[in-house]
């Protein structure tokens, strides 16, 4: 079986940390930190034009974010290499999950999603 390389492939890796200091249970307030490496598997320059996230808690309550670049940058990632950044967002419940794409355009101009796989929020003990 032969494979090639794909000229866009992009890998989203995502981790995240509960912030107590910034967070508040009497007021449903809970504040998450997130750092995203975004790593081109593929044989192609490409550049983050924007992103779309789906941030939904635990009350099912979906808020979606659309949004120029990333911390204010719109990287151009070379292949084999990775862009690495830190963000936040802030929840009503300590459990959420996020998910989402980031808007790519390559060195030939054709522009495609990069996929930002669903992670859990969660607060230290709330999920057993």
């Amino acid at each position: 079986m032969h494979s090639e390389q794909a000229p866009n492939d992009i890998q989203v890796q995502v981790q995240c940390e509960y912030v107590p200091d910034q967070s508040s249970q009497d007021e449903n307030r809970y504040v998450f930190t997130y750092h995203v490496v975004i790593e081109n598997c593929g044989t192609l320059p490409a550049q983050l034009l924007s992103r779309h996230w789906i941030i939904t808690d635990g009350n099912q309550k979906v808020q979606e974010v659309k949004g120029e670049g990333v911390i204010g940058e719109q990287p151009t990632i070379m292949p084999g290499e990775s862009y690495e950044y830190s963000s936040g967002t802030v929840l009503q419940t300590p459990v959420g999950s996020m998910q989402g794409s980031y808007q790519m355009v390559d060195a030939t101009g054709l522009r495609f999603n990069a996929t930002i796989p669903v992670f859990t929020l969660a607060t230290p003990r709330s999920l057993h």
